[in-house]
């Protein structure tokens, strides 16, 4: 039962059909994380050529399609939850009218952030930094990525909708090929290749805005094709009330959630970037780092909620909860794993990039904590953004956020950075102290079993 202590026999799991199903799922989804941190991580080692402060501009400008993320992350999200449920009763009437209700909000929400980008770009650049070069680059480079994030909402719905159902490797293609356009594009107009003008920051902008267009017609194109799912146009503003209610339920907690952590790490990236050039910068980089390192866990913990879900939806609750340990478990191992990678790439990161010898410094010690940071985030993600919200356990990631990161992490940071004087490494340390610091309350809500749910009519 789902309240029970006893813990299911490992022989319930089909090890072969467990790990046949993980790495279908895992593989490519960990493979699309990576490609699209890889869009990051050019971003800065081409601007780095140029100019360290063409390079900390654009990290802190798209800091504003971060924080929309985290908007489209919650209705994706909740499509994903009740999907994989909906998916693995094989309901798919309902998953059309999911498609079209996820379509609706994102839609919305993704046009908000673009109208700002286009007509208030050096209003919202004045949330991170006062340098005035900074706020003018980045306010160049948010009026072209602008088109961008409203298109990036469109598109997500349809990657997610085919994740659920089992087109995962064609979502990884449709992704990766954006990815591989935007990186392209991004050398032939940052640096002017092939006869197309030197445009610098404003060329990653036009990069990442083509690449999003490559990536939206994609997504309709292979919709469109027999036996994929989509939405169902005439009815795309009509809703089943029912519907929207259990997706509220899901949505609000996850919104919640998701704004926490994204405002939250959007203030700890304004908080750095008021702590001088030298430390926005060695922390772009380190971010740039972070997501690339996250890209296994971010598999696993989207596979783990898929696998979670389809077992419940289906009604066999005890081989879902079966699959949340095992996939706990797993986590631990990917957690250490990670804290070993960015530990042995540390000497490489730092010779790869133009920094001030006192950035390169910064750099060096933001890794060596970041290591620390990386088992609470792999155990975290897969735990929480899997497991736990696989079975509709949503509102815990929001409580723990709010403890965590805004009761503790963030007012140390912006103590130690503007009252207390503290150094910078001492800053950053503490914007990595949420993570690790709720692992024991994670596991706690873990045992509690509250996960284990059918969340279908």
């Amino acid at each position: 039962m789902p309240g029970s202590d006893h813990l299911p026999e490992p022989s319930m799991i089909d090890n072969k059909v467990f790990r046949k199903r993980l790495t279908t799922l895992a593989l490519p989804i960990a493979f699309q994380s990576l490609m699209l941190a890889a869009v990051a991580a050019c971003d800065a080692l081409m601007l780095g050529q140029i100019a360290q402060a063409e390079m900390t501009a654009v990290s802190l400008a798209t800091q504003i399609q971060f924080v929309q993320n985290m908007f489209v992350m919650a209705v994706t999200a909740a499509a994903s939850i009740l999907g994989a449920q909906y998916y693995g009763k094989g309901d798919l009437a309902t998953m059309r009218d999911l498609f079209n209700l996820a379509l609706r909000i994102a839609g919305a929400l993704s046009l908000l952030f673009c109208l700002a980008c286009e007509f208030i770009p050096e209003l919202l650049m004045h949330i991170f930094t006062h340098d005035d070069e900074l706020i003018l680059i980045g306010a160049r480079y948010l009026r072209i990525a602008g088109l961008s994030y409203f298109i990036t909402g469109i598109s997500e719905c349809y990657l997610t909708m085919m994740k659920v159902t089992d087109r995962v490797k064609t979502c990884a293609w449709i992704s990766s090929s954006a990815v591989i356009s935007n990186i392209l594009l991004n050398a032939v107009f940052i640096f002017g290749l092939l006869g197309a003008p030197r445009m610098e920051s404003r060329g990653a902008a036009l990069a990442t805005t083509l690449s999003r267009v490559i990536q939206l017609i994609l997504c309709l194109v292979i919709s469109a094709r027999p036996g994929y799912l989509r939405p169902d146009l005439p009815r795309l503003f009509r809703g089943r009330r029912e519907l929207t209610r259990d997706f509220t339920r899901q949505c609000l907690p996850l919104l919640g959630g998701g704004l926490l952590w994204g405002v939250g790490f959007t203030s700890y990236t304004a908080i750095m970037g008021h702590m001088g050039a030298d430390a926005a910068a060695a922390n772009s980089v380190a971010a740039v780092v972070r997501d690339l390192i996250c890209c296994v866990c971010n598999g696993i913990g989207a596979a783990a909620g898929i696998m979670v879900g389809n077992e419940l939806g289906a009604g066999r609750l005890e081989m879902g909860k079966a699959y949340g340990i095992r996939l706990k478990n797993i986590s631990w191992i990917i957690g250490f794993a990670s804290t070993a990678v960015v530990l042995a790439l540390t000497p490489l990161v730092t010779r790869m990039v133009i920094l001030t010898e006192e950035a390169h410094s910064y750099l060096t010690g933001m890794m060596i904590i970041m290591a620390v940071y990386m088992i609470g985030r792999c155990v975290n993600t897969v735990t929480i953004n899997g497991v736990l919200d696989g079975g509709g356990d949503t509102v815990f990631d929001m409580y723990s956020l709010a403890v965590c990161m805004w009761g503790l992490a963030i007012p140390l940071a912006l103590l130690g950075a503007f009252v207390f004087g503290w150094p910078v490494l001492a800053v950053y340390a503490c914007t990595c102290l949420d993570e690790v610091g709720k692992i024991p309350w994670v596991m706690a809500r873990f045992r509690k079993y509250k996960w284990v749910k059918d969340l279908t009519r």
